[in-house]
């Protein structure tokens, strides 16, 4: 069940939860036992996060290969050039 839940939530309701955990050990008027439970519970949280980025970079290198296959592997800024050149730029105030 648990590993149900955990593939349901998403990384920005897990990085909140990270948020709130870090928000409550800073205050740092919780007893030992809690603290270590928050820390723990914060570890598991910040695992998830990063493999939820891991695989959006793996999908991203995927999409960013080239006519053969091979990946094409830009600075973002580069890419944004590539986009004007092929006349597939989107708007650059979207992010």
């Amino acid at each position: 069940m648990k590993n149900d839940q955990e593939q349901t939530t998403t990384f920005e309701a897990s990085l909140e939860a990270l948020e709130k955990i870090v928000q409550e050990l800073e205050q740092g008027d919780l007893p030992l036992e809690k603290s270590l439970e928050l820390f723990e519970q914060g570890i598991g949280l910040s695992r998830q996060c990063q493999e939820r980025l891991s695989q959006a970079e793996r999908r991203i290198e995927v999409l960013l290969r080239d006519n053969q296959g091979r990946p094409v592997v830009t600075a973002f800024e580069d890419a944004k050039m590539i986009s004007k050149e092929n006349g597939t730029e989107k708007d650059e105030n979207v992010f």
